[in-house]
């Protein structure tokens, strides 16, 4: 008696299973390590003395959200399309948002584990506004020329009297009028650019 195979030849093997298309990596373009480098060393000490400022001098917090930063400029390679020169307003710009973040963050943990009942708690202050305002300033008079910046700051920073500001600069009471005159016209479209690009 002949003996029936009854392995289906239409049986379909392993090495019939369709495969599914794999797709390509897809590599997403970074910044060279050398404009890094050039970005960190012309405008690193610029935005970590902001930050200083803004984090009421907490070094550590102030060096994380620089790296942080520094990090958002590797992956986004497109934003330094104009050079590592003129890129300090889009670094503020994100060093601000980051900023941000993290006061807001500490905020919404410090609700969380205090330990008072729900009336009792003071309302934590959103920093928001005063960040923003100092990264606006500190964008702002980056732009405008030595001589202007330097009146601006005696007069509006260190709250120096006309009279001191001219003392210290060393120039007439009257140059010190003209200047922050025309210092605070050339800010307004400054602070403007900045607030709106922000958004």
């Amino acid at each position: 008696m002949q003996t029936l195979d009854v392995t289906d030849s239409c049986t379909p093997s392993a090495d019939d299973a369709p495969v599914a298309p794999v797709a390509p990596v897809v590599r997403r373009a970074t910044l060279d390590q050398e404009t890094l480098a050039e970005i960190y060393r012309l405008h690193g000490p610029y935005l970590l003395r902001a930050l200083l400022r803004v984090t009421s001098g907490d070094r550590g917090k102030a060096e994380d959200i620089l790296q942080e930063t520094l990090l958002r400029a590797w992956q986004h390679p497109e934003a330094i399309s104009r050079g590592a020169e003129q890129s300090r307003p889009w670094l503020f710009t994100v060093a601000r948002r980051i900023a941000i973040d993290h006061f807001r963050m500490a905020a919404a943990r410090a609700q969380e584990v205090a330990d008072e009942a729900p009336e009792e708690r003071t309302v934590l202050e959103d920093p928001f506004d005063q960040v923003l305002s100092a990264w606006d300033m500190e964008l702002a008079l980056a732009q405008l020329q030595p001589h202007h910046r330097d009146v601006l700051v005696e007069l509006h920073l260190n709250d120096r009297s006309v009279a001191d500001a001219a003392v210290v600069l060393g120039v007439p009471v009257g140059t010190v009028k003209s200047r922050n005159f025309y210092a605070i016209r050339a800010m307004r479209p400054v602070l403007a650019a900045a607030r709106a690009q922000a958004v």
